[in-house]
């Protein structure tokens, strides 16, 4: 079973559908017996850092996610759910975050000429082929929604990056977390592939 993680600043319908999609049993929760109980767990993240972590707080889900990472369950931050594993934001400097990754998150900037937020489909140079990405060859196309983008501490944990005018670390992992700066939900097939990778790795 997945927990996708309701703490009311996700984009959670578009995930269960691709969920439900590749026949993969989910429950949408914000509580913490519940979340758990799972084999792994997805957390979506849309609008601003600030008010996403504020309704972690609020809704007790923070204590919950930092308890399901502790125990090794395998964990996967989607857009801003990716953003919310690192100390903080650009976006929000007077919040922290979960900061169970180091790297920062910064704007990206308008001297590249392109449009912000960075919205459609960029090409991946995926740099580790496996985990979400076994299986995935060439460069493929996924989808992306944000402005604000992540330069991990260690590139390390990178595990795929892209190219908007500057460098994006476009994937991570590092142990048991997992996480991407693009939307696999809404990434057609590649996408698909990526979270039943996801869930292959939930029943190892």
């Amino acid at each position: 079973m997945i927990a996708v993680i309701d703490y009311g600043a996700g984009n959670i319908q578009s995930v269960v559908k691709a969920l439900n999609h590749i026949g993969c049993d989910c429950i949408v929760t914000n509580k913490k017996n519940e979340l758990l109980k799972a084999d792994g767990a997805i957390m979506p993240g849309v609008g601003s850092f600030g008010d996403a972590m504020d309704s972690m707080i609020r809704s007790d889900t923070k204590d919950a996610v930092l308890e399901f990472i502790e125990r090794g369950k395998p964990f996967l931050g989607i857009c801003l759910g990716l953003q919310l594993l690192f100390p903080s934001s650009e976006e929000s400097p007077n919040t922290a975050g979960l900061g169970l990754l180091k790297g920062t998150i910064t704007r990206i900037p308008a001297e590249s000429g392109l449009k912000i937020p960075h919205m459609g489909w960029n090409s991946l140079k995926i740099l580790k082929h496996d985990g979400i990405f076994k299986g995935i060859e060439g460069e493929p196309y996924v989808y992306f929604v944000h402005s604000y983008f992540l330069t991990a501490e260690a590139q390390s944990i990178v595990t795929a990056q892209t190219e908007y005018g500057i460098k994006i670390d476009a994937s991570v992992q590092k142990d048991n977390i997992l996480a991407t700066q693009f939307h696999p939900e809404k990434s057609g097939k590649v996408g698909l592939k990526i979270l039943q990778n996801f869930i292959n790795i939930t029943k190892k």
